[in-house]
């Protein structure tokens, strides 16, 4: 029997480098990549969450589970795997890590970029 895993994606986030001379942020594009990540596609169960969180315009093409011990933050950042770029949506729903048996303790919701 095989044992569950993930695989590696790479979170791409904003970092502020600076300020232009009116003041408005310059950020760069900051990569990590995160391993052991679940991907999987999204349910209907996960469909009735989005739905009652209200969120607009968007669709849930994979839900993503987040190992535990990460600190990145998942809100409204890129995501790359199976080759193609992602944004992430929606809260990070988040459970308890010492109630939780598996390696993935937050779940987080993207759709197509590209």
């Amino acid at each position: 029997m095989a044992r569950i895993h993930g695989i590696p994606v790479t979170l791409i986030t904003k970092e502020i480098t600076g300020y232009d001379p009116l003041g408005e942020p310059i950020s760069q594009d900051v990569e990590t990549v995160v391993e052991n990540v679940l991907v999987s596609p999204t349910t209907k169960d996960d469909i009735e969450i989005i739905s009652n969180l209200d969120l607009n315009g968007k669709h849930a093409v994979y839900t993503l589970g987040i190992p535990k011990g990460d600190t990145n933050n998942w809100s409204d950042a890129e995501v790359v795997f199976f080759g193609k770029r992602w944004r992430a949506f929606g809260a990070t729903i988040e459970g308890i890590e010492s109630m939780i048996p598996l390696q993935w303790n937050k779940k987080v919701w993207v759709e197509s970029f590209e």
